[in-house]
């Protein structure tokens, strides 16, 4: 990033001099660099949005004002975060659709016993591959199988899982994906959201502007072609070649890596911090690590999640703590708020230790 803006910056699209070509191919490079990672069949598919919520309201706001009417049936999940939750209740208020929610089973996984019946009518089936609170990994082939049995489109929000797995969105058999730049070693301010052409073609744009044209008139104006349609006024041109040089990174490491070493570490911590504390410290989520990430949502010893990460960032163990934009899901754990230690590429077993050991300290502050 401080190379392109140092010596290859120039506004794209717009001029036809050799930096801003140059500086237009950089930009269209990071798109396919995207487009390869998940395994879109097309660049064009590929647009470019500021963050995963924008790209989850784009499709709310385009594709459904376009194609859902008072009474139209919306299933979403009862772990989504809350880019993936108020955009349809914004819906619903604007246009009486109606809501429809998969609960969990005990463990924090999708309970589907009811799905063919909560699908039954839909139009939309809009769910997490990943939760950002549990670490769940849902089933997503499955999923997108079932919406399309009930003849829904399948909108998946991939946020928390394409920095993490091998994402295929052919495999998948998806209609829309949403994910973020700054999840997956990349700057913030760009984010992505992929769909089928023949459904970006169909919806109408969601900004108006510069760059989304072909013509404008006086009477009005005709949209530009994919991926510029949905990608009005000057765009995040610096974050879109920083998001590549991160995909580009976590290619060479190779995802299934990535993946694996999850895996390992998801174990550890669970069987480290479990054996450690028992029932001091509740850990939400399966204990299946094959069906889990490395994010780890937990009370401990009844000390408050803001307390207990105060504490632990004076040993240099950053934690979050809150209702992670998740505040349905926290009212069913019954909790108002966790902390959440996420672990990744960057984390071996010696931080779990690390953890486990600034937890203990905490005990000793507030007297447990």
């Amino acid at each position: 990033m401080v190379r392109f803006m140092e010596t290859s910056y120039a506004p794209i699209n717009r001029s036809a001099y050799r930096l801003a070509a140059e500086a237009t191919d950089a930009f269209e490079g990071a798109r396919s660099t995207v487009q390869r990672f998940i395994n879109a069949p097309k660049a064009h598919e590929v647009i470019f949005t500021k963050n995963a919520s924008e790209a989850l309201n784009l499709v709310a706001h385009s594709w459904g004002r376009a194609n859902l009417a008072h009474g139209d049936v919306v299933v979403l999940t009862h772990m989504e975060h809350h880019a993936n939750i108020v955009p349809w209740h914004m819906l619903a208020a604007e246009l009486g659709i109606e809501l429809r929610w998969v609960p969990l089973t005990t463990d924090g996984q999708l309970d589907l016993t009811d799905l063919p019946a909560l699908l039954d009518g839909a139009k939309a089936f809009s769910f997490t591959a990943m939760s950002n609170v549990l670490g769940t990994i849902t089933p997503v082939r499955q999923l997108c199988r079932a919406a399309h049995d009930a003849g829904a489109v399948a909108i998946i929000d991939a946020c928390q899982y394409v920095p993490h797995n091998i994402t295929d969105v052919q495999a998948w058999d998806a209609d829309f994906i949403a994910f973020s730049s700054h999840k997956l070693c990349g700057p913030s301010g760009i984010g992505v959201l992929w769909g089928r052409e023949a459904l970006l073609d169909a919806m109408p744009p969601f900004l108006g502007g510069g760059n989304m044209i072909a013509d404008v008139r006086l009477d009005g104006f005709t949209t530009a072609e994919l991926p510029a349609k949905f990608e009005a006024g000057t765009p995040p041109i610096i974050e879109a070649i920083g998001m590549g040089a991160a995909v580009d990174f976590l290619q060479c490491l190779g995802m299934h890596n990535v993946r694996q070493h999850e895996i390992d570490i998801s174990a550890y911590a669970l069987k480290s911090l479990t054996e450690r504390f028992g029932d001091d410290i509740t850990i939400h989520g399966p204990t299946n690590v094959e069906v889990r990430g490395a994010t780890f949502s937990f009370a401990f010893r009844g000390i408050h999640p803001h307390d207990l990460s105060q504490v632990l960032d004076q040993r240099n163990v950053c934690v979050r703590a809150g209702h992670h934009c998740a505040k349905p899901l926290m009212r069913i754990l019954g909790a108002p708020a966790t902390a959440r230690a996420s672990f990744y590429l960057y984390n071996d077993e010696h931080e779990v230790d690390v953890l486990a050991d600034a937890l203990d300290s905490a005990t000793d502050i507030f007297g447990f």
